[in-house]
């Protein structure tokens, strides 16, 4: 039997079904109704959601190295100061999620009103943020390693990714990161 226990600490059990036309199908539940896979099929992974869902997805060839996730991993760490956030891989996308709630000012709060000050309680806090994609970093030139930035835009006449600007991945995340978290980043617009 395959387990896998997220970021929350729920245990997902893999099950195994078949299509109408006998093929398998693979999918992640909490439950453990139903056939139970026994392996992970060959050419397939776990996948773990900023959000903490849990599926198996296609190994698909890594486009972007560990070093450019780093370099963007660092730049939300140094120039928004951000602690809690998940950067998520997707082929060649490098995407930033912030958490939806604003966990310091709600942290200060609840340890204030309960006069508390626990490592657990703030661990049990952080497990139950849910998060948002906010940037991304998307490669678009393979051989000279030359990215495009974008920001999640809220306008209902243009809701999704608008693209800010592009060039080095160093620079840009440098550049844009440190509006992260800020009400500078909903200032952030190609035009």
């Amino acid at each position: 039997m395959v387990k896998y226990i997220n970021r929350r600490g729920q245990v997902y059990y893999l099950h195994q079904g078949n299509t109408k036309t006998g093929k398998p199908y693979y999918f992640f539940a909490i439950k453990t109704d139903g056939i139970l896979a026994q392996e992970i099929p060959d050419g397939y992974e776990i996948y773990e959601h900023p959000n903490a869902r849990v599926y198996l997805s296609r190994i698909c060839p890594k486009l972007v190295t560990d070093e450019e996730i780093s370099i963007v991993e660092n730049a939300v760490r140094s120039y928004a100061g951000l602690v809690d956030f998940k950067v998520d891989v997707k082929k060649k996308q490098i995407i930033v999620f912030l958490p939806d709630q604003f966990f310091n000012s709600y942290r200060k709060s609840i340890f204030q009103e309960l006069r508390l000050s626990n490592a657990k309680i703030e661990k049990l806090l952080r497990e139950r943020l849910t998060y948002s994609p906010m940037m991304r970093f998307v490669l678009d030139d393979k051989k000279r390693r030359l990215f495009r930035v974008d920001r999640w835009c809220f306008l209902g006449s243009i809701y999704g990714w608008i693209e800010l600007d592009g060039g080095k991945l160093k620079s840009l995340s440098e550049e844009y990161c440190a509006h992260l978290g800020k009400d500078s980043f909903y200032e952030l617009a190609p035009w």
